[in-house]
């Protein structure tokens, strides 16, 4: 699960649903936070079906996710900078003059593909408008209780 086409899928999901949602790139910071939020089954299950769930109470529903997300985040820097650049270099992912990400991948996170990657990419998007809700990509870290 990570092999850098799947996250730079991952990526391209958030993106391109967080961009849906603002009508601007996402801040590529937060590519950091996406992949440890889907890529581990419990975190990924218990993650809101909708975006109407306030980020603050998720994480005060779910204190023990919350305290593991930070160590995974840390785990997954180096293989989301690999995700990041195969994106990059493959199309998946594109970088404005302010260094905040677009991903084409619209469609398929609509249309995920069957078993446990196409939920995790379906996820991702879910995470990425999710994401959007919220002004500052800090506010985002502190909420979460992760360090940039």
């Amino acid at each position: 699960m990570l092999n850098p086409a799947l996250l730079a899928a991952i990526t391209a999901a958030a993106a391109s649903e967080y961009k849906r949602a603002t009508g601007e790139p996402m801040p590529w910071p937060l590519a950091y936070l996406i992949a440890p939020l889907v890529l581990h089954r419990s975190t990924r299950e218990s993650l809101p079906r909708t975006t109407r769930t306030h980020l603050g109470n998720w994480v005060s529903q779910n204190p023990v996710i919350h305290a593991g997300l930070s160590a995974r985040a840390q785990s997954l820097a180096e293989p989301v900078r690999e995700g990041l650049r195969f994106g990059l270099r493959h199309g998946a992912l594109e970088v404005d003059d302010r260094g905040r990400l677009t991903g084409d991948l619209v469609a398929p996170a609509k249309k995920a593909a069957p078993g446990e990657a196409g939920q995790i990419i379906a996820k991702a998007g879910l995470v990425g408008k999710w994401l959007a809700k919220i002004d500052h990509p800090a506010t985002v870290f502190a909420v979460m209780g992760v360090a940039p």
